[in-house]
C-alpha cells in the first residue's frame, strides 16, 4: 500500500502544484472528499471551494472555483476553472467571480436546473468568503 498520491493542480493559466501528496481534500460537487492512496478510480465535477494538500512540507490550499478532480489509486490530477493560492485570494477576487456567479444567474433565470445550480454557485462563493474572512 503507498503512502502517498502524485498530485498535479492545473487551470488554463497556470500549473499551480505538483508534488507528492499524503492526502487532498476536494470541494466536490456532489460533497467534500478526501483523496488517498488506494482510493477507488473517480472522476468528480468541483465545487468554489478550498481544496487542501497534505504533504511532507505541510499543508497548501487553494481556491479552485469548478473543474474537475481525476482520482486513482496513485494520483489526483485537478483540472479547475480557476485556481489560486489561498495567499493570493482577496475581496477583489472573490467579488469578480461573484460578479460572474451572479450574471450567470441572471441569463438562466427561469430555467429551473440551470438557476439552481447558479444560485447553488453564488452561495458557495459567499460561504468560501466567510471561511476565509475576507468581504466581497
Amino acid at each position: 500500500m503507498a503512502d502517498n498520491v502524485q498530485f498535479d493542480l492545473v487551470s488554463p493559466e497556470r500549473r499551480l502544484a505538483s508534488l507528492e501528496a499524503s492526502s487532498v481534500d476536494i470541494p466536490g460537487a456532489d460533497g467534500d472528499m478526501t483523496a488517498m492512496a488506494d482510493h477507488a478510480p473517480t472522476i468528480t465535477t468541483l465545487r468554489p471551494g478550498l481544496l487542501k494538500v497534505h504533504h511532507a512540507g505541510g499543508t497548501d490550499e487553494y481556491l479552485v472555483s469548478g473543474g474537475f478532480a481525476e482520482i486513482t489509486a496513485k494520483s489526483v490530477s485537478v483540472l479547475a476553472e480557476m485556481a489560486a493560492p489561498r495567499a493570493e485570494v482577496d475581496g477583489d477576487m472573490l467579488g469578480r467571480l461573484r460578479d460572474e456567479a451572479s450574471a450567470r444567474a441572471e441569463q438562466v433565470k427561469g430555467q429551473d436546473v440551470e438557476e439552481a445550480a447558479a444560485h447553488k454557485t453564488l452561495a458557495d462563493l459567499d460561504a468560501l468568503g466567510r471561511e476565509l474572512n475576507v468581504s466581497v
